[in-house]
């Protein structure tokens, strides 16, 4: 049976006149007399007994207009969740992030996001900026969002833009520096930050660091810096809260040393309302 069978059914019940009901169903009465005769057959029982008077339903017939009555319910209930939906967002959101934007500055975007979109799913993958590069131009994620400068023809929105430090427990100026016995603390990331930060080195310095550590984690970096190991350079973000350290400005070719983060997207993927919803919302949150 189709929907229209099931209104059918529902308004020959209500009526029990063929008059009435062909004028709500805006049909002709012999046509309603015939779509009843075919609903008849495919139950293989009456369901209407006619006469002058009216049309009297059968036991069968109450049974068979409940169960109709329950498919136009059923049929309403969902067009409206379909509405519903179609005013509020909704789907999944894959987003790529680098791994230091996943520590220290996405978790307070997420909690806003999923307050105010609690509709959506998230895929999240955190990585190097190469990684996250990777994931997007396959297709794996809606937007990607990557430290340093990267070419892409597509939407590219600047987010912004954070100083370097030299961060140390004693080293209060970088003349220090050619004389310290304390390992230069690196943590393993792009080779577009170590290459920013070789360059300082050797435009700064005729030999490379007495000694050096790397570590696979920057909060690790980070944590030796505090407990007086080693000497880093780290990001504004990561040393925000950061007690006892010593933070000394760098620059290179008479200009700050800073890493940029960049929000990429393609147009197609902003046409969806999650991912439109959370584009947005990035902008916004860099704002304040």
């Amino acid at each position: 049976m189709q929907l229209d069978d099931f209104r059918v059914l529902s308004v020959l019940s209500q009526e029990l006149n063929m008059r009435k009901a062909a004028e709500r169903l805006f049909v002709s009465q012999p046509a309603l007399s015939q779509r009843l005769q075919s609903l008849e057959k495919q139950w293989g029982t009456q369901l209407f007994i006619r006469s002058q008077k009216g049309l009297t339903i059968t036991p069968e017939g109450e049974k068979v207009a409940a169960y109709a009555a329950e498919m136009l319910r059923q049929e309403e209930s969902l067009r409206n969740e379909l509405t519903s939906l179609q005013t509020k967002t909704h789907g999944t959101l894959k987003i790529a992030v680098a791994s230091l934007i996943g520590q220290y500055w996405l978790p307070a975007l997420l909690k806003s996001f999923v307050e105010s979109y609690p509709l959506v799913q998230i895929s999240l993958f955190t990585g190097w900026s190469s990684e996250v590069l990777k994931a997007f131009y396959e297709g794996d994620v809606h937007i990607a969002i990557v430290r340093g400068s990267h070419e892409y023809p597509g939407k590219k929105v600047h987010l912004f833009t954070e100083q370097l430090y030299l961060a140390d427990t004693e080293i209060s100026d970088l003349s220090m520096l050619e004389q310290t016995n304390k390992p230069f603390i690196q943590f393993k990331s792009d080779s577009t930050y170590y290459v920013q930060i070789q360059n300082w080195w050797h435009e700064m310095f005729a030999q490379p660091p007495q000694r050096t550590i790397v570590v696979d984690q920057i909060e690790t970096c980070k944590q030796m810096v505090q407990n007086g190991i080693g000497y880093a350079i780290l990001p504004a973000t990561v040393l925000q809260g950061a007690e006892n350290v010593h933070k000394l400005s760098l620059t290179a070719g008479g200009k700050q040393l800073t890493r940029e983060t960049w929000m990429l997207a393609n147009e197609a993927s902003l046409k969806l309302k999650q991912v439109s919803a959370f584009a947005e919302l990035v902008r916004n949150f860099v704002q304040k």
